[in-house]
């Protein structure tokens, strides 16, 4: 039974992968060197970061690179915001009465500003900051507060992490909420993959707190398939709606969800496009259905039943996305079979009649 999480911080419950990527961007620029897209920076980066470092601007002195950055990532303080479910996982432990760690390369005054800003601090036993190497550190934490090792979660987002976790003993869960995507934490092997945090809620509730190899396999979900609808949404200029989810591997896809027990597929449909997009539907039609099963484009092992449909957006109001998507783009149908499509997706705009 889990009765202790070790929690990473940075992208595992607070987002300050924005504000790290844009000051250590400026100090590439500071020192003429290239700058990094958010899709590269996400690639590259890695713990311990010096290696990082090394990669992109080898020359200069770590100090000097550290001092820069430190200067530019203390103006954007303000922008790191909690993640969402992390608050709610945190009063989950809390009620449940799991003792709660951080174990994180941030350092003391950035933690003690950000856990004030957003109250986290009163959810975490205690801190450990500053690790430049996580794994050089899990023994001490876990020796210091006689933390049995199968009965510890480590939570994070990177290779590291997972690295870490297993250094230490202890199940780890990666996330996919920060700076490693889906490809990135598969290679560290970690025991779950999960969304963001309120999936490892339902996970841990659904299986008491045990986090064994039985309950890690059914974590996975029911071995029955599961039944989705999604929409290929047109506006009236004819574009259709492409959104990108870190579950189906940062790739474009159609908005759309699971089916209800005791819901009409029309009504399925239309909740789950008023809630990923605050949409509303009209002209719905039946496209086609397609088989979806254990593809390695989405992050768990599942049988999808997808049912696939098109439709006309209602009236002008903007698309306002929920936690599950990262971006949108309005496109005519052209430049989306150009876009890197989850396979599904392709297959639906493929077939649309010429």
């Amino acid at each position: 039974m889990i009765r202790n999480v070790i929690f990473d911080w940075s992208g595992t419950l607070v987002d300050d992968l924005p504000a790290v990527w844009a000051s250590t961007n400026e100090v590439l620029r500071e020192f003429g060197l290239p700058e990094l897209t958010l899709d590269q920076f996400r690639a590259h980066f890695r713990l311990p970061f010096d290696a990082f470092y090394r990669d992109f601007a080898g020359q200069v002195p770590l100090e000097r690179l550290e001092e820069r950055f430190h200067l530019r990532f203390r103006a954007r303080q303000h922008s790191v915001t909690e993640l969402p479910h992390a608050r709610q996982f945190l009063k989950f432990c809390r009620g449940r009465r799991l003792r709660t760690f951080v174990l994180s390369t941030i350092l003391g005054e950035y933690y003690s500003a950000q856990s004030t800003l957003n109250g986290f601090a009163e959810f975490i036993d205690h801190p450990y900051l500053g690790a430049r190497d996580k794994r050089l550190e899990i023994g001490r934490l876990l020796t210091a507060h006689g933390l049995e090792p199968r009965e510890t979660l480590f939570v994070g987002d990177m290779q590291h992490d997972i690295e870490t976790a297993r250094h230490g003993g202890v199940f780890s869960c990666g996330v996919l909420t920060g700076y490693n995507g889906l490809d990135q934490l598969r290679a560290s092997n970690p025991d779950l993959i999960v969304e963001h945090l309120g999936e490892l809620q339902t996970i841990l509730e659904r299986n008491q707190l045990e986090l064994g190899p039985t309950q890690t396999a059914a974590a996975l979900g029911s071995r029955l398939p599961v039944l989705t609808v999604g929409a290929l949404i047109y506006d009236d200029a004819g574009r259709v709606l492409m959104v990108r989810t870190r579950k189906w591997s940062n790739l474009w896809g159609i908005p759309g969800g699971k089916v209800k027990y005791g819901e009409t597929l029309k009504a399925a449909l239309c909740r789950e496009i008023k809630e990923e997009t605050d949409l509303e539907l009209q002209e719905v039609r039946f496209a086609l259905v397609q088989d979806c099963i254990e593809t390695e484009e989405f992050y768990r092992a599942a049988h999808f039943v997808l049912l696939n449909y098109t439709a006309r957006r209602c009236g002008t109001n903007p698309v306002r996305l929920n936690d599950e998507a990262q971006e949108y783009r309005w496109v005519p149908v052209e430049e989306a079979l150009a876009l890197p499509l989850n396979g599904p997706t392709r297959v639906l705009l493929e077939a649309l009649p010429k």
